[in-house]
């Protein structure tokens, strides 16, 4: 037989008496409240404050909740007001207990513990709307099932930087999704994984200054039409007694005596209707009370204004550089609107150049994105942008193929070409008979499906030198030009080490011994690939050959083996011409100096060949008499030695200090890479300017940028010592292909990019030198392959 509110009361009382607890009179109210304002023969809904529950109070409730499964009472909301004593063992057990009866659950500003995130993101919930605002996530990985969530809020989240790749696993009716002011950067992951949300209509990383839902701004609140172009959007309703620049993105419900069930119903258009009359009076039962507050349901606006809201919002709207009359106008052009635009609480994504074109354009179901409504004048824009700007696949592919069914295709090849040359050109199916396209092909298809690219260490040293109180720092390191396998390293302390990257077995080490300090240039030599040299900031300059060195760190006669050339103080670089009788040296000075290899001696100085110090001289790769040096003066600038005396061939400027600059594998273009994200390619005949890459500058003086070719300079890749992003685009178009995040496997805290280089044997793999300083200093090189998927089980996992 159904229970109702007074028996409920009852049979708590009853239960307390049972488990021995005094019966708080803040329960007995919430039974009370019920019983005076709900309608009579109607299912209830009861309002639980947390702040208002100790450890003993759960029992009761629990023998209540699983005891009365048929009673009148229909939903239950969890909310919290301010910080109380309910320990969160309980918390659990109550959530779990009122199972499908959960409606709300406000689990805002409460300082969880990791353990009980964890819990609750891998065992999932029955509630309707979840609030987790301002809770220390790091990595969202929300792996349980939360059929029924359709409203998730984690706005101030502020450690969360990453969406997993299966952190919405089940949650197929979540419609409105809140994540301002939290740290998420990357738009190819989160795409990705709100892609997963097949419900999604409602989506904000920021928030305009009158909104406190995911829904519309009152600016768009009208049915309009434009040139045939229809847009429909709800009213974002406005609390007055609240302040508009609080920053609070609570949500807020129609009527006070709907629940959110009823809303449920009436929400298959995305929208409900405002309530205005004796049912506002009836909002003193705490669940309904909160719902005014929280819920993040749209408002219709096909209302009366009765009581002078539309002025209000009018007025909020003004002061936001927003003007009801040019309203219309402004709709015509999504830019002037987004110019007019007030972002408040945006997370570190909304910076990315393009980022509401890209959202757009790869969540096809979104209606409101950042409270501004997306219109079919927004979604053609969208896709023009991202087809500017964007690289969908690598090397101009399109759509998605399986592995297999290219494959397929080249096993099948053969024949159709056969069949089809009587009737069909040549050049329409030159794919069938091209290894280079399958190659091409391949690597869009494993890339296109690995949105999270699989990141590891080169190799671990904690157990190989747990003799030395510390593992090596790495501070430059090469790939090896012949050995696909082989890798080397200077240290921050002066060591030289090779690696076998691939099984990370040290294969040569070189201790210090006092004669270097930081490791800053190192290169192999390409004619006797055992043999390579390495320079120090202190100005150190030896050569090695690693077949006459130890494997490990051991006492050995490794000194008889090495050549030491004339100092060059203040090193920063060194390269080797092709044909490995001299090399450069450059830093911290004016000036480069010119080594022959054979002989052990410096040839010669140039002095003051730039106006201020000199980061980088690169040799070309085919030439052994062309080197381009590229200086903090911001000019680059083509040398040839064989010109005497030594004359620039041409200088080029950059608008900022040059940290490096490289050529192209063919040597046809020069890749230069200035202070804060500057970064163009040079045709290396002339010097003239082939195209710049479209990166935002941090407005940082010390944000160093280093960029290197891929591919065999089909792609670039670039990083900046203040950022922990690696951006690969195409040096043909410029297009953004990926960017890829870089954090601290151990502790998950953002590592930062020293140096990169791209493995010269692998598509789509490079390695990065990277750096953290929390909570110590740590250098690492870390390995991507950006055609293999990161391991779900090592990634999808909550740091704090």
């Amino acid at each position: 037989m159904p229970m109702n509110s007074s028996t409920l009361e009852a049979r708590y009382l009853i239960s307390c008496k049972k488990h021995a607890v005094i019966p708080n009179s803040a329960v007995q109210s919430w039974f009370s409240e019920v019983r005076v304002h709900k309608p009579k023969n109607e299912k209830y809904g009861i309002g639980v404050i947390l702040d208002q529950l100790m450890d003993s109070d759960i029992s009761p409730l629990v023998d209540i909740i699983m005891a009365f499964e048929s009673s009148d009472m229909d939903a239950v909301d969890l909310l919290q007001e301010s910080n109380g004593t309910l320990s969160e063992e309980h918390l659990m057990a109550l959530m779990r207990a009122l199972d499908f009866k959960l409606r709300v659950v406000d689990l805002q500003n409460m300082s969880l513990t990791k353990e009980f995130l964890r819990d609750l993101c891998q065992g999932g919930l029955a509630c309707q709307v979840l609030n987790l605002r301002t809770n220390h996530i790091q990595k969202l990985a929300m792996s349980g099932k939360f059929i029924r969530l359709h409203t998730l809020n984690l706005d101030f989240c502020t450690a969360l930087t990453t969406l997993q790749q299966n952190c919405f696993y089940c949650m197929p009716h979540l419609l409105r999704l809140s994540m301002c002011e939290t740290r998420i950067t990357n738009l190819w992951t989160t795409s990705a994984a709100l892609l997963k949300l097949p419900s999604l209509k409602e989506l904000r990383f920021q928030n305009c200054l009158c909104c406190k839902d995911t829904g519309a701004c009152p600016s768009s609140r009208e049915k309009t039409r434009f040139h045939g172009i229809e847009s429909q959007s709800s009213l974002c309703y406005y609390d007055q007694a609240q302040s508009a620049d609080s920053g609070d993105a609570t949500f807020h419900s129609s009527t006070a005596g709907e629940t959110v069930r009823d809303l449920i119903c009436k929400d298959s258009m995305l929208k409900c209707e405002l309530g205005i009359g004796s049912n506002e009076n009836n909002s003193k039962v705490k669940t309904s009370s909160y719902l005014k507050e929280i819920d993040m349901f749209k408002l219709s606006a096909d209302l009366p204004d009765l009581d002078g809201s539309k002025g209000l919002q009018n007025e909020i709207w003004e002061r936001g550089n927003f003007s009801a009359n040019s309203q219309k106008q402004d709709l015509k052009n999504p830019a002037i609107t987004l110019r007019k635009y007030v972002s408040h609480h945006p997370s570190p994504i909304c910076f990315e150049k393009h980022y509401r074109e890209y959202m757009v354009a790869s969540l096809p179901h979104l209606e409101v994105l950042d409270n501004l409504p997306v219109t079919k004048i927004d979604r053609l824009t969208a896709k023009t942008t991202s087809r500017k700007y964007f690289e969908y696949l690598p090397y101009k592919r399109q759509p998605k193929e399986s592995v297999v069914d290219i494959l397929h295709k080249r096993e099948m090849g053969g024949s159709k070409a056969r069949n089809q040359k009587m009737s069909m050109p040549k050049q329409l199916h030159p794919y069938h008979h091209n290894q280079l396209f399958f190659s091409r092909s391949l690597c869009a298809a494993k890339l296109g499906s690995s949105e999270w690219p699989h990141l590891s260490p080169v190799s671990n040293f904690r157990e190989k030198f747990k003799q030395e109180c510390k593992r090596p720092r790495p501070r430059q390191f090469e790939y090896h030009p012949s050995d696909p396998s082989l890798m080397v390293f200077g240290t921050l302390s002066g060591e030289v080490i090779v690696i076998n990257h691939e099984s990370g077995r040290t294969v040569s080490y070189i201790p210090s011994m006092g004669a270097m300090s930081s490791v800053l240039g190192l290169c192999w030599l390409k004619k006797y690939p055992s043999k390579l040299i390495a320079g120090s900031d202190n100005g150190s300059l030896k050569l090695f050959d690693i077949k006459h060195t130890p494997q490990e760190l051991a006492e050995s006669n490794w000194g008889s083996s090495n050549v030491t050339f004339a100092s060059f103080e203040q090193l920063t670089s060194l390269h080797v011409n092709s044909t490995d009788d001299k090399f450069l040296a450059s830093g911290y000075s004016k000036n480069v100096a010119l080594y022959d290899i054979d002989s052990e001696k410096r040839l010669q100085l140039f002095s003051n060949i730039h106006r201020e110090p000199i980061n980088v001289a690169k040799f070309a790769h085919h030439s052994p008499h062309l080197f381009a040096t590229s200086s903090f003066d911001r000019d680059v600038k083509m040398w040839d030695l064989r010109q005497n005396p030594l004359q620039p061939c041409y200088t080029s400027s950059s608008s900022r200090g040059n940290v490096m600059v490289c050529f192209s594998p063919d040597d046809m273009s020069l890749l230069v890479s200035a202070v804060d994200n500057e970064v163009k390619q040079l045709s290396a005949a002339d010097g003239r300017l082939l195209m710049t890459l479209e990166i935002a500058s941090t407005g940082s003086a010390y944000n160093y940028t280093r960029s290197y070719y891929m591919n065999g300079g089909d792609y670039i890749i670039s990083g900046s010592c203040d950022e922990h992003v690696i951006r690969i685009c195409c040096s043909q178009t410029g297009k953004r292909l990926r960017d890829v995040y870089l954090e601290d496997f151990e502790t998950g805290n953002s590592m930062f990019v020293q140096s990169l280089r791209s493995d010269p044997f692998r598509d789509f793999n490079l390695s990065v030198l990277a750096a953290s300083t929390r909570p110590s200093s740590k250098w690492e090189i870390i390995k991507v392959n950006m055609l293999a998927s990161s391991n779900s089980q090592e990634q999808e996992a909550i740091f704090f």
